[in-house]
């Protein structure tokens, strides 16, 4: 069985090959390259101007050791990079900002992948404000 996450004999997680350590120390260009298709695509092409201020601010929050609040962001579609192993995100569903922690296995997937925009639906009983057909529950 092969896989893109392998851990090695002392637990320490490689993706492709490297370690997590070899991969915050590697371009942005070179990380690309070890992506799959469609986030190397959008990083070859260039990141948005909302996506690099993202990468930045995720820079900076790993240089502090206090980075107890997470960064909140819209950016569903923004590519899990080695910088943001180790910081929370707050990820917008649509209707409120979900935490993420960012781990090492989440490597190559986005950030949206990891908060559900679609919750499942609980309907209750029928009663006041139900349709006037529903409206009607008989006791026995």
């Amino acid at each position: 069985m092969s896989s893109e996450y392998q851990t090695g004999r002392e637990g320490e997680f490689s993706y492709r090959g490297h370690t997590l350590d070899e991969l915050q120390e590697m371009a942005l260009d070179e990380v690309a390259e070890l992506l799959p298709a469609r986030q190397r695509r959008s990083i070859t092409r260039g990141l948005t101007t909302e996506q690099e201020k993202l990468v930045e601010t995720a820079r900076s929050r790993g240089e502090e050791e206090t980075a107890n609040d997470p960064i909140r962001t819209h950016l569903r579609d923004m590519p899990v990079l080695p910088e943001f192993v180790g910081l929370t995100f707050a990820v917008y569903d649509g209707h409120e900002f979900e935490r993420v922690e960012v781990e090492p296995e989440m490597l190559g997937h986005y950030l949206g992948e990891f908060v559900l925009t679609r919750t499942s639906v609980e309907h209750g009983q029928a009663g006041i404000g139900a349709t006037r057909s529903s409206k009607f529950v008989p006791l026995k």
